[in-house]
């Protein structure tokens, strides 16, 4: 993982778009903001990093991000990274941040990948399911018996007065809510279901972690065939203002 978009939330509207890009590239981290930055009316810019239009570079991770990752020392490190399947060997921060979405409840910031072609030319995605606390008590305890490799579908959520392309995940007969897919990837999901097959987009669970704090709770893979002429966060707020 070498390039994560900073998605933000306008709290007055509720309306997200990505104002950033952080990105690595020989070692060194390189962060610029996005058109997204300039076309919300109440974004303000992070800290020190006040013009819009420079990039900022450190060979250490810069400290709003670093701050929403876990330190190896805190004593539930190791079920953290059996959480976001991941292991000692293969850890990056990148990588976890793009796991998690760096999220915390002090603020209203996310970070997400933007999809590559894997070797097979499929689009893959990981995700974990969002908000499961809003979910009746019947559905959240289904969610405690999913098992790895359950196939999950994909339902528009079409009357959610927050986000008009949001997308339910439920499983297969009987039908039950479990969560929904996340905000930012709602419209790339419903892109890629048009440009191939409803029956070709499969989502599954790769793991359930019962013991971890429920944002963690249900951790999904979507896999597709790479659609043609297809491209991943192309919409104008993504182009980059440095």
């Amino acid at each position: 993982m070498k390039a994560l978009f900073v998605a933000w939330q306008d709290a007055q509207s509720r309306r997200w778009a990505p104002v950033g890009r952080l990105t690595r590239e020989n070692g060194i981290y390189q962060f610029v903001y996005t058109r997204g930055a300039e076309e919300m009316p109440n974004f303000r810019p992070f800290g020190r990093m006040r013009d819009l239009h420079k990039t900022y570079k450190s060979e250490e991770l810069f400290p709003m991000f670093a701050n929403r990752i876990l330190a190896k020392n805190r004593p539930e490190y190791g079920d953290y990274l059996r959480w976001l399947g991941l292991s000692d060997s293969e850890y990056d921060a990148l990588e976890e941040l793009a796991r998690t979405g760096g999220l915390r409840a002090t603020d209203s910031l996310e970070l997400f990948p933007c999809p590559e072609p894997t070797a097979d030319k499929n689009y893959q995605v990981y995700f974990f399911c969002r908000g499961l606390r809003h979910l009746h008590t019947e559905n959240r305890e289904r969610t405690r018996h999913l098992g790895p490799g359950e196939r999950l579908y994909l339902m528009q959520d079409l009357q959610n007065p927050y986000d008009g392309m949001a997308l339910l995940l439920r499983t297969g007969d009987p039908i039950t809510l479990v969560g929904y897919a996340p905000r930012y990837y709602s419209g790339e999901f419903t892109q890629v279901i048009n440009a191939t097959s409803p029956n070709q987009v499969k989502v599954t669970v790769e793991q359930v972690n019962r013991d971890a704090p429920i944002q963690y709770r249900v951790l999904c893979r979507l896999v597709s065939p790479w659609p043609a002429s297809f491209s991943p966060c192309a919409r104008d707020e993504f182009r980059v203002l440095a």
